[in-house]
C-alpha cells in the first residue's frame, strides 16, 4: 500500500508569517496554483488515488479537491486530521510568537520543550490522535486492498506529528527533516507490518525562521 501525505497550499496567513491552527482560512490564488500544479504532476505521471483524507479546515479541502481535479475518487474529512490549535494565539505573527520567555518559543527549535498557549494543544496529543488515525483508518485498508495508494491532505504541525509514528521517532524529533512546503508530498510504503519512506521533497527553509535572520 502506498501513503502520499500533502500539506495544503498558502493562505494569506502564510504569506504573513502567522498561525493559523483551527481558523478556518482559506487558500489565497497562489494556494490554489499550487494545489492545481500538484495535481497535473501527479495526472502526467498517471499517479491516481484510491481515496483522498484531508483535514476539514477549508485550506485542507479545497487543496484536496484542485489535486483531484476532474477524477471522482472520494475525498474523506475526518476530524483527526485537523490542525493543531494554538488557542489563544492563533493568528499572531511568528515574530510575536517567539519575542517571550514563554516556552511556546521552543515550538521549531526545541520541540520537547514546547508548552502551547492557553487553549492549545500538545505535540503529544497531536502525536497520539494522528497515530489512532493510521492505525484504525489507514492500516486497515491493506487487508483489503494491499495495492491502494491513499492521499492525506492536512497541515504542516499536523503532518509533522504524523511522521513521528510513521518515521517511528518522538517528539524530541519532533519536525523531522524540517517542516513541510506547501503542496510538498512525501511518500511511504505500507507492507502489512511497518512504513517506509519512499520518497521526500528536499525541505526548504522555514521561512517562519527565515524572517528572523
Amino acid at each position: 500500500m502506498e501513503l502520499y501525505i500533502v500539506r495544503h497550499g498558502t493562505t494569506d496567513w502564510n504569506a504573513e508569517r502567522r498561525f493559523q491552527g483551527v481558523r478556518d482560512i482559506e487558500l489565497n490564488e497562489n494556494g490554489r496554483k499550487l494545489a492545481g500544479e500538484l495535481g497535473s504532476r501527479l495526472d502526467s505521471q498517471n499517479i491516481n488515488f484510491d481515496c483522498v483524507y484531508s483535514s476539514p479546515l477549508i485550506r485542507a479541502y479545497e487543496t484536496a479537491c484542485l489535486i483531484r481535479g476532474h477524477k471522482t475518487y472520494p475525498i474523506i474529512r475526518n476530524s483527526l486530521l485537523i490542525e493543531l490549535s494554538f488557542g489563544e494565539m492563533e493568528g499572531v505573527p511568528y515574530k510575536e510568537w517567539i519575542a517571550t520567555d514563554n516556552p511556546r518559543k521552543y515550538f521549531f527549535t526545541e520541540p520537547a520543550k514546547y508548552v502551547p498557549p492557553k487553549g492549545g494543544e500538545t505535540f503529544e496529543s497531536a502525536c497520539s490522535r494522528t497515530k489512532k488515525f493510521i492505525q484504525e483508518t489507514i492500516e486497515p485498508l491493506y487487508k483489503t486492498n494491499p495495492d491502494a495508494r491513499i492521499m492525506i491532505v492536512a497541515h504542516g504541525a499536523l503532518l509533522a506529528s504524523m511522521m513521528c509514528y510513521l518515521d517511528n521517532h518522538g517528539v524530541e524529533n519532533f519536525w523531522g527533516n524540517g517542516l513541510k512546503g506547501n503542496c510538498e508530498e512525501t511518500v511511504y510504503s505500507f507492507d502489512g507490518n511497518s512504513w517506509t519512506k519512499t520518497s521526500e521533497q528536499e525541505a526548504s527553509e522555514n521561512p517562519y525562521e527565515s524572517q528572523n535572520k
